[in-house]
């Protein structure tokens, strides 16, 4: 599995709940801030945006809370490219804290054209770019849903 050390930021004391431990709402915003940084990393970053007028809009997101975290705490973010087409990237990010899994996440971003309201193809080089990092051995947990057996 390849993965891509993008991000990592120090947890605030302003994202804990009443029980002291990481607000749900709280983990996407590590998760948020490491999409920045790998849209940078892949060419279409908010220069990209700037000069063009097309940004990365997620579209579906699937966190998965798989274990606590608790103040003081540094939020290390790695980064997988699961997959991507012309105008899609399919990715997630996996939270650890002191080397423990604490997080997961997917998503699904399309590449838009703001100046023109509607999807358009990302450049070659960037496709291209997302092609090469993609991961071989994508994670068992991708591609889950929620719901209720049926018995």
């Amino acid at each position: 599995m390849r993965a891509f050390q993008f991000h990592a930021e120090p947890l605030q004391a302003e994202w804990l709940d009443a029980y002291g431990h990481l607000n749900e709402a709280y983990y996407l915003l590590p998760f948020s801030n490491a999409s920045w940084i790998m849209q940078t990393h892949f060419g279409i970053g908010t220069d990209y945006f700037k000069r063009s007028g097309c940004a990365l809009y997620t579209v579906e997101t699937h966190l998965r809370y798989l274990k606590e975290v608790r103040a003081p705490a540094q939020l290390a973010i790695e980064t997988l490219m699961l997959g991507s087409d012309a105008k899609r990237i399919w990715f997630a990010h996996l939270m650890t804290v002191d080397d423990q899994l604490r997080a997961t996440g997917e998503f699904m971003a399309l590449h838009y054209d703001t100046r023109k309201n509607c999807t358009a193809a990302m450049p070659e080089h960037v496709q291209a770019a997302l092609k090469k990092a993609q991961t071989a051995d994508p994670p068992e947990w991708v591609r889950r849903r929620i719901g209720l057996d049926k018995n």
